[in-house]
């Protein structure tokens, strides 16, 4: 028989009624409060063994009280028996289990579902972020569906707060949800971004229905999605150092996608920084040689000094659509951050090159 466990902060006691799911954290049970009323009549508590997980879980409960999409945290409270202590968490009752389960039995979710979930997600997030706080654990089973399908954030045992911007020392993530560069050993340190990261994970997930395989940057361009969604999670899990800087940041971008790409006018390449895009009429190498004579310096991929991106026919393979390639994706990054890059068409191109001769 499971026991009765009684809370010297609240006064309640909680009647264990069976155990539904054990791990390195220690177990969780359904169960039953003594009074109900300020709380459901089911509830899960949480029961850990160590301290140091359970005082971050309580922490940021208190920190996150107000926010909608936090798990809530009712009663927290230490047992101390002969043998062992037992630190509690009494928190809200996710009934249709973690976001693994219920994409497993209910598959892949239509966009508008995901992009209004994962808005939700990000407030809570961006609650952290701006508090200079980081999660480091944003997996599908530290995602909780509640009540009427709703998505709720759980499970802070390894949040942290960082003391600058530089981020936290990266020794305590789950292998699975970390980007690479940090699973391999290759960076040291968890920042805001590696958070924005594992959110980009959980939004393919969600499309996909499928928790169990990491979605990679190239794939992004099959995915069941708007060319603007796969813009947005293509920056999550791309090139670290060209990701959105924090939970804010990404709110901001699936808010207000990115203005179309026109082509402007040019009167010489002399002395301008120039790069090329798509397939070109003429071999690639002609059009970087001619561009040279006319005085421009080649580079092979758009950045902050490039004055001029000549464009040429869209890859079919492109990660999002037409104006979502590698390089246009580049631009529209460059030009948020108030770096104007003017695009022309490769019929302009030819002609300026030629002027020259």
């Amino acid at each position: 028989m499971l026991p009765t466990l009684y809370s010297n902060e609240t006064g309640r006691s909680y009647r264990l009624d069976r155990l539904i799911g054990k791990g390195g954290f220690g177990e969780i049970y359904l169960a039953t409060p003594s009074s109900a009323g300020a709380i459901p009549p089911r509830v899960c508590v949480k029961i850990s063994y160590r301290i140091a997980g359970w005082l971050r879980e309580a922490y940021f409960a208190e920190l996150l009280a107000r926010q909608a999409r936090a798990l809530r945290v009712f009663d927290r409270f230490v047992q101390v028996e002969s043998t062992t202590t037992r630190y509690c968490l009494v928190m809200e009752y996710a009934e249709h289990g973690d976001l693994s389960a219920w994409l497993t039995a209910q598959g892949g979710q239509p966009e508008r579902f995901v992009r209004h979930e994962i808005a939700a997600i990000l407030e809570t997030l961006d609650v952290l972020h701006r508090g200079q706080a980081l999660h480091r654990d944003l997996t599908p089973f530290n995602v909780f569906v509640c009540e009427n399908e709703i998505l709720k954030l759980g499970d802070f045992g390894i949040a942290t707060h960082q003391a600058s911007r530089r981020g936290v020392t990266a020794d305590a993530f789950n292998p699975l949800g970390a980007p690479t560069e940090i699973a391999w050993g290759k960076v040291r340190k968890w920042q805001q971004r590696d958070d924005v990261y594992q959110v980009g994970q959980l939004i393919a997930m969600l499309l996909r229905g499928d928790v169990h395989s990491p979605m990679r940057s190239r794939d992004v361009r099959r995915l069941p999605c708007s060319d603007h969604l796969k813009e947005v999670i293509h920056r999550c899990l791309g090139a670290r150092g060209k990701r959105y800087q924090s939970a804010g940041e990404m709110i901001d971008a699936l808010n207000n996608p990115p203005k179309q790409i026109h082509k402007g006018v040019v009167k010489s390449l002399k002395g301008r920084r120039v790069s090329f895009t798509g397939f070109l009429n003429r071999p690639r190498r002609d059009a970087i040689a001619a561009a040279k004579r006319s005085g421009a310096v080649f580079q092979a991929s758009p950045g902050p000094s490039t004055d001029i991106l000549v464009r040429g026919r869209p890859n079919a393979l492109q990660v999002a659509g037409k104006d979502g390639g590698l390089k246009l994706m580049e631009i529209k990054r460059l030009a948020a951050k108030g770096h104007r890059v003017t695009v022309i068409g490769e019929a302009q191109f030819w002609k300026l090159v030629s002027r020259r001769s």
